[in-house]
């Protein structure tokens, strides 16, 4: 699994104020190399260049893993992306993890170096999946002015004070109805090796309950606070509407997942970055969380079948002992890593209806802060039928950016599942697109800037 996202600041070369299409090498070029950072860039111009360039941004990167230099989501793309003639260019970010302080700044030294190398491109886009989907509406928020649109696809565009809150309710609750004398810590880890053993200690105790019917219920009660999906891996066979036990079976391989990487590992890496814990659970009324939920029907009917009082089981959610927040962190947090929803130019998120990792409500959170903004207008959201986190065909990713170009050339918008369709079939006849009419449920927790009341814990 891997996410994306980031900030920076970083010594710029002016643009000049009418950009002309910049002069590519002839044949096509590659560039490989290193910005002062230390992080690694690469740049792919074709000799027939559009004049568009469109800078990637990767997703998330575990501390410890290779992080080459990526300027598209995949080689099929970026091949008809080339073809098409468009410029592509991308960094590695110098750092993995949480790297909120380099992303940003490693890609807008990356834009400078393309500039200075092949001059000024006629329109610059921003693009990215997953945590670098997060990276991207930073860059169209707080450096507009070096772009003319953006794609989000299958973003963390809830922002980072919200994930990392949706992230502890699930394992809030399975410490609390699995292992409620464990003592496993959930936040504030004081290294790897702690956050690490923290959670194979209580995947062990969700493995157990799997064997149960009252576990399965209470693990399906953990899925629905982080609103995953019943059907979230492209491996799993779709479960009927009403064929709960299936659905619950496919979150928890999910909620298995989540437990390995995310809710603990990745959390203490963020957390030595921001100086503390930035989440906290105080005052959350999981009971209403339940209720507002979409999967609210699946847990009252696993209840059921076990035999399980849910009534006890949130009480006894209520009760527990909350967790709270380092104020000091939530700064850091807010100031490094929320979204404010402040467009000037166009954007359009994509997002899988099947997403488990960074569940489809997270596009609800996003739509609450640009219309709190006034940015409603240019902001666009679609969704595509299918399971799994960023699992979006070529033709699909590459209509989306079309979707884009359009609403740039004409001013107005053409996103509808059927002129989505229209384009992805058009880019790759091989496949069926899958764009849907959806409408997510509301964020859990949502938090940004425009809110005032986001800002207490």
């Amino acid at each position: 699994m891997r996410i994306r996202l980031a900030l920076l600041t970083t010594a710029c070369l002016s643009l000049a104020a009418t950009a002309l299409p910049a002069q590519a090498a002839t044949p096509d070029t590659r560039l490989e190399g290193r910005l002062p950072s230390g992080a690694a860039y690469v740049m792919d111009v074709p000799a027939s260049f559009n004049g568009t360039v469109l800078l990637y941004s990767h997703g998330y990167t575990p501390a410890g893993a290779p992080n080459p230099a990526q300027n598209t989501p995949g080689p099929a793309t970026r091949d008809k992306l080339l073809a098409e003639g468009y410029a592509l260019i991308g960094s590695s970010y110098a750092t993995n993890g949480w790297a909120v302080t380099e992303a940003v700044p490693d890609q807008l030294a990356t834009l400078d170096l393309f500039t200075q190398k092949f001059g000024a491109a006629r329109r610059t886009l921003a693009w990215g999946t997953s945590y670098g989907g997060f990276v991207t509406s930073m860059l169209a928020e707080r450096h507009a002015g070096r772009f003319d649109g953006s794609l989000s696809m299958c973003g963390l565009v809830q922002g980072g004070v919200a994930n990392w809150n949706s992230t502890l309710d699930p394992v809030f609750a399975l410490r609390t109805l699995l292992a409620p004398d464990s003592g496993v810590r959930l936040a504030g880890f004081a290294d790897q090796a702690e956050a690490v053993a923290a959670g194979k200690a209580l995947a062990s105790k969700v493995d157990a309950a799997q064997r149960t019917p009252g576990g399965r219920a209470r693990i399906a009660l953990a899925a629905a606070l982080h609103n995953i999906p019943g059907y979230n891996d492209p491996s799993q066979t779709r479960p009927d509407p009403t064929d709960f036990e299936a659905a619950q079976a496919n979150q928890y391989t999910a909620v298995r997942g989540l437990l390995q990487l995310p809710a603990f590992s990745w959390r203490q890496e963020a957390e030595s970055r921001a100086g503390g814990n930035p989440s906290w659970n105080t005052g959350v009324d999981y009971r209403s969380m339940l209720v507002r939920s979409p999967l609210y029907k699946e847990v009252t009917e696993l209840y059921k079948e076990a035999g399980l009082s849910l009534r006890t089981d949130l009480s006894a959610l209520g009760r527990a002992p909350r967790i709270a927040a380092d104020p000091s962190a939530v700064r850091w947090m807010r100031g490094t890593s929320v979204l404010s929803g402040r467009l000037t130019d166009p954007q359009l998120n994509i997002h899988t209806t099947g997403d488990a990792l960074i569940p489809v409500q997270s596009e609800s959170a996003y739509r609450r802060a640009a219309t709190a903004a006034g940015s409603a207008g240019l902001l666009r959201q679609a969704y595509v039928d299918g399971p799994g986190h960023c699992t979006f065909t070529p033709g699909e990713t590459l209509a989306a950016l079309h979707t884009l170009e359009h609403r740039m050339d004409t001013g107005r918008w053409d996103a509808s599942p059927g002129a989505l369709n229209s384009r992805a079939k058009a880019e790759d006849p091989t496949k069926e697109p899958r764009y849907v009419p959806y409408r997510p449920a509301t964020y859990p927790r949502p938090y940004d800037l425009v809110h005032p009341g986001d800002a207490r814990p």
